[in-house]
């Protein structure tokens, strides 16, 4: 479970959020909509840790992880995963290659492509592994960039508008495939979007944001 209570931020003294709450519980989508500015991805920014909220308190599975200016559990703790707008495939690694770097330390060095294979067959991109981010197509890429934050067998996973850039019929068949890998491995999810139509016919539950 991923939460937000009464959360107040700001970028340079411009106020972001103010006493913003949010939950998101295991096995569902929640989708956060409205225009740009209005702190969708600021949301996602203190759930992972890379900000820490000027008042209110952040929880990740029902444990403190940051609180009034002070940040308790660090962004490699948390076992959020996140895929960003702009994915950020690594160039010089193949897609299998991604997976098996983010798994180094953790996960003993024999079993690391066993469990690569296993998460892009979840995905329907297993024929994918040898190839590098310039062979892939835009709906590839967002898989292989889903496939990689799966990799750190996170207990959440936050998604900033991760398949915008697809046409609508593959967006809508992407944003389904991760959808149903994350409600079937019980994961609590957090998914952008500025398209509150798509956004209220695919996730569990919508909460809006305004400027």
């Amino acid at each position: 479970m991923l939460q937000l209570e009464e959360v107040s931020f700001r970028y340079s003294g411009r106020p972001v959020l103010s006493g913003f709450s949010l939950e998101a519980r295991a096995g569902e989508v929640l989708a956060l909509v409205g225009p740009t500015g209005s702190g969708k991805t600021t949301v996602l920014r203190l759930l992972a840790g890379l900000e820490i909220p000027e008042s209110g308190r952040v929880l990740v599975g029902g444990k403190l992880a940051a609180a009034d200016g002070r940040l308790l559990i660090p962004p490699e703790r948390r076992g959020v995963g996140m895929v960003f707008q702009r994915l950020a495939l690594w160039p010089h690694l193949t897609v299998a290659g991604s997976l098996e770097f983010v798994m180094a330390g953790r996960v003993p060095d024999g079993e690391r492509a066993i469990r690569a294979g296993a998460i892009l067959a979840e995905l329907g991109i297993a024929d994918l592994a040898g190839r590098r981010p310039a062979e892939l197509s835009g709906g590839q890429s967002a898989l292989a960039a889903v496939a990689r934050a799966l990799a750190q067998d996170p207990r959440a996973l936050l998604l900033d508008e991760p398949f915008g850039g697809l046409d609508p019929e593959l967006r809508a068949a992407t944003r389904a495939k991760v959808f149903a890998l994350v409600r079937s491995r019980k994961l609590a999810a957090v998914y952008v979007s500025h398209l509150r139509e798509e956004a209220e016919e695919a996730a569990d539950r919508v909460a809006g944001m305004t400027v």
